[in-house]
């Protein structure tokens, strides 16, 4: 006979219920309703572009019931792209450019502290941005230079700017000063080390004071009113008052307009997305 088995009971380990994740659910609640805020008013803009005139003042949320794509072609038309796009671009690439290029050259000695007062100087850029536009002192300086209601003054207004050149400042001051000896050591001069190497390790900083500055030149709309008088140097801004009549405005040929403007800068933005990221924060802590 064999011996009866005795089955052991195994015992039952019961694990602590997780608690409901509350505070995950509130984050993703409050990045919906961030994320409405932001596309909705895109979402209003595009659905009116395709809208006619008479559909707009009747229900200008509603969604639109007949694609009209002659908003666009009139908007271009009317709006004067073809001459007003390549007066932005001029603008907005010239002064970007030698924002850019002096920026790095100032903000190198600044971060590495190789001017008197160099944490004055970069105090002074901080508190820059908090004070409103010096409009006034700004136009009679462009006045007596001779340069009003010209594409050189225009350009002129763009080539400064704080946050920019503290970007570059705090990112240069990640980079070690090893190199700097180094350079010295091989007999390498001060510009060439700062565009032979720090320019290129900087691409990061470089890529979000690109975008962040094209974008403000591009979108500017009280500058020109100011100091372009002639037709023929309006940036596209400008052109978008033609929408604007005495007795209503067309607002679905305005909707197409700016969407036509903001395609470029969001090329732009999508070309250098990768840098910008990394420029920003690393900008913005480092140091």
């Amino acid at each position: 006979m064999t011996a009866p088995t005795i089955e052991k009971e195994t015992p039952v380990i019961h694990e602590p219920s997780k608690p409901f994740p509350w505070l995950k659910v509130i984050s993703y609640v409050i990045l919906v309703v961030v994320a409405i805020l932001y596309i909705a008013p895109l979402f209003m803009l595009v659905n009116a572009s395709f809208k006619s005139l008479a559909e707009f003042f009747k229900d200008p949320i509603s969604p639109v019931s007949d694609l009209n794509f002659e908003n666009y072609t009139n908007a271009w038309e009317r709006a004067n792209f073809s001459r007003y796009m390549v007066n932005s671009v001029i603008y907005a690439a010239v002064a970007t450019a030698v924002f850019v290029i002096t920026s790095v050259f100032v903000a190198f000695p600044i971060a590495r502290g190789l001017v008197k007062g160099s944490g004055a100087l970069l105090t002074l850029y901080v508190v820059a941005l908090f004070l409103p536009p010096a409009l006034i002192p700004q136009f009679q300086l462009i006045l007596n230079l001779g340069v009003y209601n010209t594409r050189l003054g225009y350009i002129m207004l763009f080539v400064v700017n704080p946050i920019g050149m503290i970007i570059l400042v705090n990112y240069i001051k990640s980079i070690p000063r090893e190199l700097d000896e180094s350079a010295a050591m091989d007999g390498c001069g001060y510009f060439r080390f700062v565009w032979s190497v720090v320019l290129p390790l900087i691409r990061p900083a470089v890529a979000t004071v690109t975008v962040l500055h094209a974008i403000g030149i591009w979108n500017e709309l009280i500058l020109p009113t100011i100091y372009l008088t002639n037709a023929e140097l309006y940036p596209i801004t400008r052109g978008l008052i033609v929408f604007e009549g005495q007795y209503g405005s067309d607002w679905p040929g305005l909707a197409a307009a700016v969407l036509m403007l903001m395609l470029p800068m969001l090329f732009l933005f999508i070309l250098m997305q990768r840098y910008i990221i990394g420029g920003l924060t690393a900008g913005a802590v480092k140091g």
